[in-house]
């Protein structure tokens, strides 16, 4: 079943939260900066792929999660520009409570043979 609607609410976001999506927030976190989808599967140690990344970005982009502008292009070029992908404040808000989350969690669990 697939979930159509846009969270309004960090907390609503992070219960649809995918760990690619979750991976592609952290990868914007901390570069502070706008990457490429490309750019987020070469730093991915094969996490994501070449496949996969744009359907994953438009379903984040969609969701509130991520903002995307066109890439300036000089007049000259040719092609299709590239897009710019960044965390939105949504975005941030529902990694770290992701992240807060998934901490939580782990520190909850014994450990094996323990």
């Amino acid at each position: 079943m697939v979930k159509s609607k846009v969270a309004t609410k960090s907390g609503d976001v992070v219960a649809l939260l995918s760990a690619k999506e979750a991976l592609v927030l952290e990868m914007l976190l901390a570069v502070n900066r706008e990457l490429y989808g490309l750019e987020m599967v070469e730093a991915s140690a094969g996490l994501l792929k070449r496949g996969t990344i744009y359907v994953t970005l438009q379903r984040m982009e969609e969701k509130g999660l991520v903002e995307s502008r066109k890439e300036a292009r000089t007049e000259p070029e040719i092609g299709i520009p590239r897009r710019l992908y960044r965390a939105s404040g949504l975005g941030a808000r529902a990694f770290n409570e992701y992240r807060d989350r998934h901490q939580r969690f782990s520190s909850t669990l014994a450990p094996v043979g323990g």
